[in-house]
C-alpha cells in the first residue's frame, strides 16, 4: 500500500481467512468488532510489500514459502497489553504465599508476552521466597516476544508500578542508547528460563511440574473447548496445593476442574 493512500477495506472473506489462520495456529479467536484495529495493524505489512489491497496480501500469505510472514501476522494480531506488576493484588498475595514455602519453588508465566510478568514473578520470588531455590519459566508462542524477554529491556515508564526501591535493586538504566529505558539486571535475567510453547498443543514432555502457573488475559480469547483443554493441560503440570492465577476479567466457572477458588482469579489445585 503506497504511503499516503487510504487504508483498503478488509472484507468478510478476508477477515474469516485471518480468523482461521490465527485460530489454527494459536487457538485465539479474533473478534469481529476488532476488524478495524486488525486492518490498521496489517496496513504496515501492506506498506512493507507495497501492496494495494488486502486481496493481494492474502494471496501472499497463502504461498507455501511465507511461513515467516504468517507467523508475523499471528504475532501482530494477538499481541497483548502487559506491564510490570499488572493486577498487583496477585503479586501481593503471592509474596505472602511464597514466604510460607520451605521447599524449592517453580513458577511459570505461561503467556509471558514481552516478559514483564515473568520478571515481576522473579522479583517477588527474590524478595519473599523462603530460600533462594526458586526458578521461573517464561513461555510464549511468539519468538519475537521471547527475544524481548531474553534481553529484558523496557521503556522506563514501565517502572511506574514497581514497589519502592525495586527499580534500583533489580534494574539498570542509563544514557545514550539506553536513555529512557531500563534493563533487568543480569543476575535476575539468568534466573528466567525462556521457552517457546503453544498452549493449544500438547505440552513438552520435559516441562516438569510447577508450584505456581500464571495465565492471565488470554483465556478470554479461546473457544470454550480450547479454554477447557488448555486449563486441563496446565493443571496436569501443577502440584497439588499449587496456585493457578488467571486474569480478573476471565472466568473458568463451569469447566469442572480439580481446583478451588481462594481469591478472585486465584485457584488452588486439589489433590
Amino acid at each position: 500500500m503506497p504511503a499516503g493512500k487510504r487504508l483498503p477495506a478488509l472484507n468478510d472473506a478476508q477477515f474469516l481467512e485471518l480468523q482461521s489462520l490465527v485460530e489454527r495456529a494459536s487457538g485465539v479467536i479474533l473478534l469481529s468488532e476488532r476488524r478495524a484495529v486488525i486492518a490498521a495493524r496489517l496496513a504496515r505489512r501492506l506498506r512493507h510489500y507495497q501492496l494495494a489491497t488486502f486481496s493481494d496480501y492474502m494471496l501472499l500469505l497463502a504461498r507455501p514459502d511465507q511461513g515467516v510472514e504468517r507467523q508475523r501476522v499471528i504475532e501482530l494480531l494477538i499481541a497483548k497489553e502487559t506491564y510490570f506488576f499488572r493486577e498487583h493484588p496477585h503479586f501481593e498475595f503471592l509474596a505472602h504465599w511464597l514466604a510460607t514455602k520451605t521447599s524449592p519453588v517453580r513458577l511459570w508465566s505461561a503467556a509471558c508476552a514481552s516478559g514483564e510478568e515473568a520478571y515481576s514473578l522473579a522479583m517477588v520470588a527474590s524478595e519473599h521466597a523462603h530460600n533462594t531455590n526458586w526458578h521461573v519459566l517464561a513461555s510464549d508462542l511468539s519468538p519475537r516476544m521471547l527475544e524481548c524477554t531474553r534481553h529484558g529491556i523496557y521503556d522506563i515508564t514501565q517502572a511506574r508500578y514497581f514497589p519502592e526501591g525495586w527499580l534500583q535493586r533489580y534494574c539498570q538504566w542509563g544514557i545514550g542508547e539506553m536513555a529512557g529505558r531500563l534493563q533487568v539486571q543480569t543476575s535476575l535475567r539468568e534466573r528466567i528460563r525462556v521457552q517457546q510453547i503453544n498452549l493449544i498443543r500438547p505440552l513438552p514432555d520435559d516441562l516438569g511440574v510447577f508450584d505456581v502457573i500464571v495465565l492471565r488475559n488470554l483465556l478470554g480469547c479461546f473457544s470454550q473447548d480450547d479454554k477447557h483443554q488448555v486449563v486441563q493441560r496446565l493443571l496436569a503440570r501443577l502440584r497439588p496445593g499449587g496456585l493457578l492465577l488467571i486474569g480478573h476479567s476471565e472466568s473458568i466457572h463451569g469447566l469442572d476442574l480439580p481446583i478451588r477458588p481462594i481469591l478472585p482469579s486465584v485457584f488452588e489445585r486439589l489433590c
